[in-house]
């Protein structure tokens, strides 16, 4: 009774840990702080799981412990921030995984005498955990570009989806009433794998930041459901909030990409909120500079704002922007970064990559921080993004982008972009900004374009 006190106390200290430490990722200021808080309540809980009576013996997980360990210290070496979002998609995956197994193993142990409750349980962490296994190996693949980022749709896709969703809800009950008929289960865990495929695989590049924060949300989900199977109470809250604040990132992040929940949700249903009326895209004419031409526009001024994309991450040209950022520093110019909730392939992708090449957390602005600076700033420098800073989400009904919130750059006095070519973003449509009277064109690869650009304003 005492052991089970003290184990429910450090299990209630690991809570509180974690919650400071989702509070605290919540900023970049104090993201690396909150890391640590969670880790350590993470570390607080394995520890005292494994002291627990119930153990019975340690060889198979100091085993799994050294062989996951060095795994995980490979991972942390070896994979470049920039694949980042397709590492945290596999992680999600394999979360999704573990709570499979050790449902499926729980089965096996209780069988065949095992209660309805804990079938039940059983079942919504197989079903949950395998949904979030196959569809975050898709969604890896596609960041990977192992499989195409284009959205794969295929005949009567919603409708067979809710088919097998029946037919996995028939079949679930049909376990609880049945639970010694194995066969069940193993037929849901097929079908669970098989919609995780279906449900991923028609949503498109695009959405991947918002099908990588659903996707953490449902392997929080399976989490909670693994901990109702095992009877532990540190299993069940950490699996709750991790699920809550998937839950809440992902509703953020369709807004931020002016996407339903529900088209995510059903893997591609409908389409993005826009007008009814056909895009029309128009022929912009544009006017680019030369890495001389853009120095001496910097030169001039007293305020840059920079607003990282994609294909800053792509080019790997962070530590390339800090070396510009700092060289208009030293020229007594004011230099701040604009961020985009959806800016990359995964929440907080940018203020990541910025990090990495130490650029200072308080040089980093939020969409609602920063947008209202633009009017009074006299260049906006823009890095490999391209959907987030055009108008045409201001105006156009027509346009599928219609409604999502953009940064005002074109409010600037001048827009300078770097592209390596005049091809469209996500959303396959021209960007207006290209063509418009304050923007200036700066092709070429952003690491390459940018050092040059750096090399100039040192020169001046």
């Amino acid at each position: 009774m005492q052991e089970n006190i003290f184990l429910n106390i450090i299990y209630l200290i690991a809570s509180v840990l974690f919650i400071i430490g989702i509070k605290r990722l919540g900023s970049p200021k104090t993201a690396r702080a909150g890391n640590l808080y969670s880790s350590l309540g993470m570390l607080l809980a394995i520890v005292a799981t494994l002291l627990d009576y119930r153990i019975l013996t340690f060889e198979y997980i100091i085993v799994g412990l050294v062989i996951g360990s060095a795994i995980g210290a490979l991972l942390a070496l070896k994979v470049q921030m920039t694949e980042m979002p397709q590492m945290v998609g596999l992680l999600n995956g394999f979360g999704g995984a573990a709570s499979t197994l050790v449902a499926l193993a729980e089965y096996h142990k209780l069988y065949p005498g095992l209660p309805q409750y804990d079938s039940i349980t059983i079942l919504l962490s197989v079903f949950i955990g395998a949904i979030t296994f196959t569809g975050s190996l898709i969604a890896f693949g596609k960041l990977q570009g192992i499989v195409t980022g284009g959205s794969i749709t295929y005949p009567f896709q919603h409708p067979l989806n809710l088919l097998l969703i029946i037919v996995t809800v028939g079949l679930a009950v049909a376990g609880v009433l049945n639970p010694e008929m194995v066969e069940l289960y193993y037929i849901i865990l097929v079908i669970s794998l098989s919609l995780g495929v279906l449900l991923v695989i028609p949503i498109g590049g695009a959405d991947m930041p918002v099908v990588i924060s659903l996707l953490n949300s449902y392997s929080g989900i399976a989490a909670s459901a693994t901990g109702f199977v095992l009877n532990n109470n540190m299993l069940i809250i950490a699996g709750a909030l991790v699920g809550a604040s998937g839950i809440i990132l992902t509703n953020i992040m369709c807004k931020g990409m002016n996407r339903s929940l529900m088209n995510v949700l059903l893997g591609g249903w409908g389409t993005p909120p826009a007008g009814t009326g056909p895009v029309e895209q128009k022929k912009v004419v544009v006017k680019s500079v030369d890495p001389e031409e853009a120095a001496m526009i910097f030169d001039a001024a007293r305020s840059v704002i920079i607003v990282p994309g994609y294909g800053m991450a792509v080019a790997q040209a962070q530590h390339a922007v800090r070396d510009l950022a700092n060289a208009l520093a030293q020229k007594g110019i004011e230099v701040k970064y604009a961020i985009h909730p959806v800016a990359g392939r995964m929440p907080g992708h940018m203020n990541v990559l910025l990090a990495e090449a130490d650029v200072s957390y308080d040089k980093m602005f939020s969409l609602e921080e920063i947008n209202d600076d633009f009017s009074n700033t006299d260049v906006a420098l823009i890095i490999g993004a391209n959907d987030v800073v055009n108008p045409a989400a201001r105006h156009d009904k027509n346009s599928p982008i219609y409604g999502m919130p953009i940064l005002n750059v074109d409010h600037s006095k001048t827009v300078i972009i770097n592209k390596r070519s005049m091809n469209p973003g996500y959303a396959g449509i021209d960007n207006e900004l290209f063509g418009y009277p304050n923007a200036l064109m700066f092709f070429g690869d952003a690491k390459d374009a940018v050092n040059k650009l750096t090399h100039e304003i040192k020169a001046l």
